[in-house]
């Protein structure tokens, strides 16, 4: 398999700017060889200023970014496309866009056969995976189906947040909203992406990058942490 992915919890972390947090894995993930990056961003409103913010960070680490949304023909974008990045923003939004354009098996296909590079901030990194049932977000319109691109057999919770014993918050923490998907049958493992960690996948290898753990909920087991350069491989596989 010819993937490549590199799967961003968030675009922003405290005390920078837009993906600098990042920007070091993105120019080692992207590389020399692709010249222009397309820009994905269907999860925002706004998606003339959303490109011009990612055109004004990729322009500084020395790429081209055209956004789909500017396009005659989407789908025909995706073809030619040598390096795709989705931003966050409203998974749900994000997605039924995705559907409404025809560009969900497109970019499969893309990423999956060709092995053009993909990456993925918050949202754009939920649409990734087998669905978005475990997404943060409001599901504020509604896409044909909560299948995703299915990049990767399981799935990921961005900006995961570990339970604060002192809060008196009386809701669900996000450790028991997933344990609450995991009650459903044949569900698959949950990665919690902490705010500054990031996924990297290669074919059949995947490794754990940036500054924070991972958290991985299992159905059935108790969760396990994963500490900064781990290899995850094994979630590709199982």
């Amino acid at each position: 398999m010819k993937r490549r992915l590199l799967l961003v919890s968030n675009s922003t972390l405290y005390g920078g700017g837009y993906l600098d947090h990042c920007q070091q894995e993105i120019k080692q993930f992207f590389g020399d060889h692709v010249k222009k990056i397309l820009f994905v961003p269907y999860a925002l409103k706004d998606q003339d200023a959303y490109a011009s913010i990612a055109r004004e960070k990729f322009t500084s680490l020395g790429y081209q970014l055209d956004s789909v949304h500017e396009a005659a023909d989407p789908v025909e974008a995706v073809k030619k496309a040598e390096g795709i990045f989705i931003g966050g923003g409203n998974t749900f939004r994000l997605l039924k866009t995705l559907y409404d354009h025809k560009l969900v098996s497109e970019i499969q296909r893309r990423v999956l056969m060709d092995g053009v590079p993909y990456m993925g901030s918050s949202a754009g990194t939920n649409v990734s995976t087998i669905s978005i049932h475990t997404t943060n977000d409001m599901p504020i319109v509604y896409p044909p189906s909560l299948d995703a691109i299915g990049l990767v057999p399981f799935n990921i919770n961005p900006h995961y947040v570990d339970p604060d014993p002192n809060s008196r918050h009386m809701g669900e923490t996000r450790e028991q909203r997933i344990f609450q998907f995991h009650e459903e049958p044949d569900t698959p493992c949950v990665l919690g992406l902490r705010e500054g960690s990031m996924l990297l996948v290669e074919g059949y290898k995947a490794t754990l990058l940036g500054s924070t753990n991972a958290r991985l909920f299992s159905r059935g087991k108790s969760a396990t942490e994963f500490a900064p350069e781990s290899d995850l491989s094994f979630l590709l596989t199982d």
